[in-house]
């Protein structure tokens, strides 16, 4: 019985894992309910586990550093990071999971209780924890008592307001600074959603959200009302009204500002079924990518851009500059997607060496990433490195364990998708273990086809950039006279015109067979 395990190390937390996962599903339903239940107080175990880990993790680091002589003000840099790699998620979730351990340990001894015994989620503790995460260690305290009467039977948006309502009450003053905070982190952000969706999202202080709201709201109802929303519901024109309004625009579909989107020749031009893909937000099906294009007032630019056959990642190109500027790290940017760290999909804010320039490393295709900010400076921590080609990037942590993700084709067809392995983590390797053999050069790791090869010519894909002001133009020359590619394509093409309708793409189809 798993009551009667003690628990040693992680090989044995790994056999409760695989008992499980061999567990024949229930008989009836009465039992499905029950071990439905039974696993969700299990998954709250195993989240106290973790914070008591997360804790011990981060104090024998200090430790380990402080012995070494390591400025107390330095100790720690790089825990966050290390325990999103340990987790599979995000430096950003691994940062919030690292002061919950802090706090369920040291402030909250009533919330760790129920968190350990099941009857609290780890959500719910979360959203506890950053409640209160503004009050001093004493007022926690408080209202981790007065809430622990609460836990059972409370939602969690209930709870959340309970707990503010507590913590605003113990300290008014300390409160009202926490709002003025709130007011110094506003911001908008953009996430995708389902079906080629997005969410626009802006933190403001509370009137200005609301006025801001009340505006929109009452500019679409006066749109309903007087026969001007031509078919469009309330909410659609608030979108469309809130577009409109942000970018200057005539129509919500005139995308005025610049617009990366990446798709096959055939996809953009033949009509093919790949599709398109929105650098750092996700695919777009290719129908609505080429209506985009052709059905549009704003005007376009194409930059044709070159992928290796067998993995489907860009070509690469050299520079002899310390910083990653202008085309080469427009490339990287494309390639990488999004950060490049494993399990991290933030924007990528710094591209930057994976072998550092002061040790040797080159400003080179090869030896670049484009990574969060978050990321860029963590591996800056001693003990961190990484090792980039094109094809993936391997980071090792100060503990040694391994964690490799591969660079995904630029543009995802199917063939190409099941070539690309998910993140892969090794723990640490011994001296006594065989040493890695380095991963073989893919045709995206070299400038081209040596003089004289009869391997496969790059794929083509088209980066259409919709912008404010310019040309249809194939801007081709900086890569073409940079030594970049050794290829029959490495010719000099212009074009200019404007796409306003599907009959330029058309005659875009004309120019790019010539």
């Amino acid at each position: 019985m798993i009551e009667s395990l003690q628990l040693a190390g992680h090989d044995d937390v790994a056999v409760v894992r695989d008992a499980l996962a061999r567990m024949e599903p229930a008989g009836t339903e009465e039992e499905a309910l029950d071990r439905i239940r039974v696993l969700e107080e299990l998954k709250a175990a195993c989240a106290a586990a973790q914070a008591w880990e997360t804790a011990a993790f981060d104090h024998h680091r200090r430790r380990n550093e402080a012995d070494r002589g390591v400025a107390e003000s330095r100790r720690g840099k790089g825990v966050a990071a290390e325990v999103a790699l340990a987790r599979r998620e995000s430096p950003a979730r691994g940062s919030r999971h690292l002061g919950l351990a802090h706090a369920l340990i040291g402030e909250m001894p009533r919330t760790m209780t129920a968190l350990t015994a099941g009857r609290l989620s780890e959500e719910k503790a979360m959203v506890l924890c950053r409640e209160t995460a503004w009050l001093s260690v004493h007022h926690r305290f408080q209202v981790d008592r007065l809430m622990g009467v609460r836990f059972a039977g409370t939602g969690v948006r209930r709870l959340a307001s309970e707990a503010r309502a507590h913590a605003q009450r113990l300290d008014q003053q300390a409160a009202v600074e926490q709002l003025e905070r709130g007011q110094e982190e506003r911001r908008v952000s953009v996430r995708p959603a389902p079906g080629n969706m997005a969410y626009l999202t802006a933190l403001l202080p509370m009137p200005q959200a609301v006025a801001a709201y009340a505006h929109l709201h009452q500019a679409a109802a006066t749109a309903v009302g007087t026969g001007a929303a031509e078919g469009r519901t309330h909410g659609q024109l608030m979108a469309d009204l809130l577009s409109t309004r942000l970018t200057g625009q005539d129509e919500a579909a005139d995308v005025p500002v610049e617009l990366h989107l990446v798709m096959t020749d055939e996809s953009l031009l033949g009509g093919g079924a790949v599709p398109a893909w929105i650098p750092g937000h996700g695919p777009l099906p290719a129908e609505a990518a080429r209506r985009l294009v052709a059905d549009t007032r704003a005007e376009v630019f194409l930059r044709r851009l070159f992928t290796a056959p067998e993995s489907g990642q860009l070509v690469g190109m050299e520079s002899r500059r310390r910083e990653f500027t202008g085309l080469l790290r427009r490339m990287v940017v494309l390639r990488d997607d999004t950060c490049r760290t494993p399990f991290c999909d933030a924007a990528i804010k710094h591209v930057d060496h994976a072998t550092p320039h002061r040790d040797g490393g080159s400003t080179s295709w090869h030896n670049a990433s484009g990574l969060c900010a978050r990321c860029n400076y963590a591996k800056e921590n001693p003990g961190w490195q990484h090792h980039a080609t094109p094809a993936q990037l391997e980071v090792t942590t100060p503990t040694g364990h391994t964690y490799t993700a591969t660079t995904p084709p630029l543009v995802h067809t199917p063939s190409l998708v099941r070539a690309v392995p998910p993140p892969k983590h090794q723990a640490p390797r011994s001296a006594a273990d065989p040493p890695v053999q380095p991963v073989p050069r893919s045709a995206a790791d070299s400038p081209g086809p040596a003089s004289g090869s009869r391997g496969a010519p790059p794929e083509t894909r088209v980066e259409v950039s919709k912008a404010s002001s310019g040309r249809i133009a194939l801007i081709w020359p900086e890569l073409s006279s940079s030594k970049l590619l050794d290829d029959p394509l490495k010719r000099r093409r212009e074009v200019s015109s404007k796409a306003a309708s599907s009959a330029a793409v058309a005659r875009l189809a004309a120019l790019l067979a010539a």
